[in-house]
């Protein structure tokens, strides 16, 4: 009887070192796969008022799920300064004839578009870049060779001031006194959503329209490469340059030389990132038309203080434009704020660490 109370003792004994050294019974063991599969198969969803250009939050209600406005801007120096173009969420700047860039302003929330000012006409590879982004587009007429074929051939949504008329389009009369004409033009803004609805153009995103971007949750440097310093020299005569505030995180705008500012924000263009796409640019057939491949090539992304190499494509006039690291293959994580997006020839590029006075790609 004793051998048999001993032997019970002693499995009672080595049951409770087990469970005490990291053994789990069968319930504690359910209870753990339970609890690891919930965490790693539910995600935070993201917040209906989310810019899908910027990635943060502030959209009104009205324009959750809609889709975004794209002005044209005029960029010749005759013009400056514009205004309205602060608010924007993405500006592309890309070269037009004679050396002059044009840029394209492109606005999240289409209730909150300001006046912007001053519009001019199309050139056919901005409608085909906002068509990625299922954007409405707003011009001041339009190239007859590329710009007018182009619009009515993709079949993109746009308003055009010299036929559309005063619910939109107007002429600034105090810079009627002092400009020339072409350089007055302007979006009424608040009439937006009066026009779209009046047209009965198609506010709603597209089905499988996302972010712009693959945004990240916290922002970081893209790499350890420092660049504070960038400028693109699309000609000899037009020129942006780009200086980091790191207590801002943000790069400020210089247009060939001189502080790029919107007149009525007062306030110098910042972007938190910035893009500048190289690719083929020349001249169509002979004339000073340019002629972009708007499909893809290599370029760099600018932010937080450093720089990344990319590689960027958009496969056909309606996709969405995609960017890569160039080491890695994977799709670019970019950190939420303004982008600007500069769309350039190889070697007008010039990117530096002022701090360390190293040139990381001199134009040539």
């Amino acid at each position: 009887m004793k051998k048999i109370v001993l032997l019970l003792l002693s499995l009672v004994m080595v049951l409770t070192c087990f469970a005490g050294c990291g053994g789990k019974t069968e319930d504690e063991t359910t209870t753990t796969t339970q609890t690891t599969t919930q965490v790693t198969t539910t995600e935070a969803p993201v917040p209906d008022n989310v810019n899908l250009l910027t990635g943060l939050k502030g959209l009104s209600d009205e324009a959750v799920g809609k889709r975004p406005m794209a002005i044209m801007i005029n960029n010749i120096k005759a013009s400056l300064p514009q205004y309205g173009i602060y608010a924007a969420d993405i500006i592309y700047e890309i070269v037009t004839e004679g050396g002059i860039t044009r840029m394209m302003a492109l606005y999240g929330d289409y209730t909150k578009v300001p006046n912007v000012c001053s519009v001019r006409s199309c050139r056919y590879y901005f409608p085909i870049f906002a068509h990625g982004y299922d954007a409405v587009y707003f011009c001041f007429g339009a190239n007859e060779t590329l710009g007018y074929p182009t619009l009515k051939r993709i079949k993109i949504d746009y308003f055009d001031g010299k036929t559309y008329g005063s619910l939109l389009f107007g002429r600034d009369a105090e810079r009627r006194k002092t400009m020339a004409t072409e350089h007055t033009g302007y979006v009424k803004g608040e009439n937006i959503p009066e026009a779209l609805k009046k047209e009965k153009v198609r506010t709603d995103l597209l089905e499988g329209k996302s972010t712009a971007f693959n945004f990240l949750t916290t922002p970081q440097a893209p790499s350890d490469k420092a660049c504070d310093w960038a400028e693109i020299k699309f000609s000899y005569a037009y020129y942006s340059t780009f200086k980091y505030n790191e207590s801002k995180g943000v790069y400020y705008k210089w247009h060939s030389g001189k502080a790029h500012r919107d007149s009525v924000a007062d306030k110098q263009l910042a972007f938190t990132n910035l893009f500048i796409l190289q690719t083929d640019i020349h001249n169509y057939k002979g004339k000073q038309i340019q002629e972009v491949d708007w499909k893809g090539g290599d370029g760099y992304y600018i932010s937080k203080g450093a720089v990344t190499e990319i590689k960027w494509e958009k496969k056909n006039e309606k996709a969405s434009i995609k960017f890569f690291d160039k080491k890695t293959g994977e799709e670019l994580k970019v950190n939420p704020g303004k982008s600007y997006i500069a769309v350039c020839k190889k070697g007008q590029t010039t990117l530096k660490n002022t701090k360390a006075a190293t040139t990381t790609n001199k134009a040539s």
